[in-house]
């Protein structure tokens, strides 16, 4: 068989991985603003004694490093995308950048807790003014984080088995799950909850004599990141760990295939293998099936399942009644 035969049946494993995100342009932009406001608020805590204002410090300075995981996640798919070594393309960088900002905002919520415990037993003198004004200079920081990153109302975790069933032209079928912008939002929510539970802590301190609300705060803002953190964990090792296709993805497929009374689906394999995009592996069987390349023909672009093999088997009696 001639060479260029043989090319007409190669196809592209990049699946679009090697275009660079509208994530990737926010996320450097983000890290820059972070990076000034930890620097700011790391000093300020220090200096008027404000552990809630230092926490917050703490907490957006770990969140620029975790923000700066995203980013090398998002180059390092995009640079790798043609490398064969990737057998479905560089894709799953994407939760696995997601899965890594997780385990960090799960760390970052045990900080908070124990410094914020060992705040509540050791009680410091608060400069309430200075502290106050530079964590209302936090959340306004933090608010543009947030709109930088959510612009797009990207992903607002919908990431059940109820996926809207409805098409939405080709590739527009399921939410895109950008795991690793959803990871690098939530870093920025949760710098933006600790600001505003720092403002809170701070009024009352200084207004009703509540010391003890500063070291309070802090724990309710680390039990909140904390659940984002676990949600987010089990959303991106799903997709590490190849867990099958939401079930209404899976019925579709189904029922494209088995319109023919003649065909049965009797094997269906569908994973994630990048944002929004999923590859499959389907076994079928009929007393006079179609052809493998037929019955990929019939799946429509809109489910985005990218790369499909078909396995094609006759049923046993019927080969029986051929011999």
């Amino acid at each position: 068989m001639h060479e260029h035969n043989i090319q007409h049946w190669h196809h592209d494993h990049t699946f679009s991985q090697d275009q660079r995100k509208p994530g990737e342009s926010r996320t450097l932009i983000v890290i820059a603003i972070t990076a000034v406001m930890m620097t700011v608020e790391l000093i300020a805590g220090v200096m008027y004694g404000s552990m809630a204002l230092l926490a917050d410090g703490l907490h957006m300075g770990s969140h620029a490093a975790a923000l700066s995981i995203t980013a090398f996640a998002y180059i390092y798919a995009r640079r790798n995308a043609r490398n064969s070594q990737y057998s479905f393309g560089t894709g799953k960088v994407n939760a696995l950048g997601g899965f890594t900002g997780a385990v960090l905002l799960a760390l970052f919520a045990l900080i908070m807790a124990f410094e914020s415990v060992v705040r509540l037993l050791n009680p410091v003198e608060i400069v309430f003014n200075q502290a106050i004004f530079v964590a209302v200079l936090g959340l306004i920081v933090n608010g543009v984080s947030v709109f930088i990153l959510g612009v797009d109302d990207h992903d607002h975790d919908h990431d059940h088995d109820h996926d809207h069933g409805h098409g939405h032209g080709p590739g527009g079928h399921h939410h895109q799950h950008d795991h690793n912008l959803k990871s690098a939002y939530l870093h920025v929510m949760a710098d933006a909850l600790t600001s505003v539970l720092a403002i809170i802590a701070l009024l009352a301190a200084k207004y009703f004599g509540y010391i003890w609300m500063d070291p309070v705060m802090g724990i309710v803002g680390a039990v909140l990141v904390a659940r984002w953190s676990y949600g987010l964990l089990g959303s991106t090792s799903g997709v590490l760990l190849d867990r099958q296709a939401p079930e209404v993805l899976q019925r579709e497929i189904r029922g494209i295939l088995e319109a023919d009374d003649d065909t049965r689906v009797t094997d269906l394999h569908v994973w994630s293998i990048g944002p929004g995009i999923y590859s499959a592996q389907i076994a079928v069987v009929g007393h006079n099936p179609l052809s493998a390349s037929e019955y990929k023909a019939l799946i429509p672009e809109s489910l985005s399942l990218v790369h499909v093999s078909v396995e094609v088997h006759v049923c046993p009696d019927q080969e029986q009644a051929g011999h």
